[in-house]
């Protein structure tokens, strides 16, 4: 047997309770996809990652905390995977129907929805992982 075994790679960061932080994070999410040779769905990696992360501080991160950021990537499964992690009650929700013009928000699951292969919602105490996968093949 003269298998290889290709390891997940990650990258991860925790930032703080602060609009100043999402431009970090997309360029955190951005580095890490050109370290890795994926840039081909880099658009719709960092859109998600930012309505993740403004998400995640409107609704999830209560005063005083932070969030965290985990990016992986399996070559093997060839699937780009963001994870944003929060200690906050908060519900994930998409919004019921498209948001009227004049509304300020409603529709950053919409996007990730729309643009993710796969997303969704993962217990953590305290707190939740909200994650989308990207499919490279």
């Amino acid at each position: 047997m003269n298998e290889t075994t290709q390891l997940p790679c990650f990258h991860t960061a925790f930032y703080c309770r602060d609009r100043s932080s999402i431009p970090v994070v997309r360029k955190f999410t951005r580095k890490a996809l050109i370290e890795w040779g994926y840039e081909e769905r880099a658009y719709d990696v960092l859109l998600c990652v930012t309505e993740l992360a403004t998400n995640a501080l409107r609704h999830g991160v209560p005063p005083g905390r932070g969030f965290r950021v985990k990016v992986f990537l399996d070559r093997l499964e060839e699937v780009i995977r963001i994870e944003l992690h929060d200690s906050g009650d908060g519900e994930v929700r998409v919004a019921d129907g498209l948001p009227g013009v004049e509304d300020e928000g409603g529709r950053g699951l919409l996007l990730v929805s729309a643009l993710a292969d796969k997303w969704g919602v993962a217990e953590r105490n305290p707190g939740k992982i909200v994650w989308c996968e990207f499919n490279l093949g």
